[in-house]
């Protein structure tokens, strides 16, 4: 039992290293002050747990200094920093919430009060990440009117963007391969593809986000008439949301007499806290998102068909398997910065579900091929 220990010891450990890592990336890419302290206080609270999981090492006679950063942490990190603290929020938040409960039971954990700590930092960071997030006590106070989560979504969806055009492009080049046809008329259908691919998913992209708009922009517009009309049932509404959140009827009263000391601040207060929305991005532009879709599509749709420019016939099957594979592989490498998964495991099963939906569309094309025949 004691190398289980020391195994489990090592896991621990690694993973608050990660913790620590990712909080410090994510302080740094704070512009607001007080959430990037947040994010510092989360951070040595996790250095401090890495210390207590050292100490039960070196209890074992395992003495041993801390590990590195893993790469997936080392990728959130740096994602944080290039693209902000918003993008990968919603990664962070899920692994936190999964990781919640890890402590409880495990009696060296208990005996050190780490579970409380894990689900403190899920909370913190759920409420960072929601679209109309909210912390009870001091917390609130440093994260108020903060609404997160659409820079991680669009990091998922770049991820789900590119595999699809890469499965459906992939499948299709597959099932034409499959027919016999020739390298140039294989070619011809992979591009053809990838352009009808990425004008759908861009087409559907802009109406989704259009509509999602209009519909926040009417719900606004009700709810400016609704000021205008009872203001104050308007701030009773507040004052409940607030103390919903672990605020005192009194605190919760003076945040909402100081958001109604104008009508534009009443407006924005209630947007975000009672719909859930942000009136300064209404959800985005509607053509950004249909470009990004677009792009997304196109980047996964063309390894399949990159490689018939240069090769053909059989060579050029096997080189499309080759380099969508590698695609795969790494789209795949991708999730598993949603998911938590090892990223081997995480590869292999992107990799096994793109082979088979091409090799289920090749036999499709084999069979037609000769039927046509």
């Amino acid at each position: 039992m004691p190398d289980a220990d020391i195994r489990r010891y090592r896991a621990n450990l690694q993973g608050e290293v990660d913790g620590a890592a990712i909080y410090d990336a994510l302080a740094a890419a704070e512009k607001d002050a007080k959430i990037a302290e947040v994010y510092r206080r989360l951070a040595s609270v996790e250095r401090a747990h890495a210390e207590f999981w050292q100490k039960q090492l070196e209890g074992k006679g395992a003495r041993r200094s801390a590990p590195p950063p893993s790469f997936r942490a080392r990728s959130l990190g740096w994602l944080a920093r290039r693209f902000g603290a918003a993008v990968v929020l919603p990664a962070v938040a899920g692994a936190e919430a999964r990781d919640s409960a890890h402590y409880d039971d495990q009696p060296e954990a208990v005996a050190g009060g780490l579970p409380a700590d894990e689900r403190g930092h899920a909370m913190l960071v759920r409420a960072a990440a929601a679209p109309a997030g909210g912390l009870s006590g001091s917390t609130l106070a440093a994260l108020e009117g903060r609404h997160r989560g659409g820079g991680g979504n669009a990091l998922r969806a770049a991820v789900l963007g590119a595999n699809d055009g890469l499965v459906s492009n992939l499948s299709l080049v597959m099932g034409v391969a499959g027919a016999a046809a020739e390298s140039r008329i294989i070619l011809l259908t992979g591009f053809a593809g990838l352009v009808a691919g990425a004008c759908s998913m861009a087409m559907g992209e802009w109406l989704s986000v259009n509509s999602a708009r209009e519909l926040a922009q009417r719900q606004i517009d009700t709810e400016a008439e609704e000021l205008r009309q009872s203001p104050e049932e308007e701030k009773e509404e507040l004052v409940l949301i607030y103390q919903s959140k672990g605020l005192d009827e009194n605190a919760a009263r003076a945040l909402a007499d100081r958001m109604f000391s104008g009508e534009k601040t009443a407006l924005d207060a209630l947007t975000r806290e009672e719909l859930g929305v942000d009136p300064e991005s209404l959800g985005g532009s509607a053509w950004g998102a249909a470009v990004f879709s677009f792009l997304l599509f196109s980047i996964g749709a063309i390894f399949p068909v990159l490689p018939f420019l240069f090769v053909s016939g059989l060579a050029g099957i096997v080189a499309s398997l080759v380099s969508s594979g590698l695609a795969l592989a790494a789209v795949g490498a991708g999730t598993s910065l949603f998911t938590g998964r090892p990223i081997a495991i995480s590869a292999f099963r992107q990799l096994a579900i793109g082979y088979a939906a091409a090799g289920v569309t090749f036999v499709i094309g084999k069979l037609l091929g000769v039927s046509i025949s």
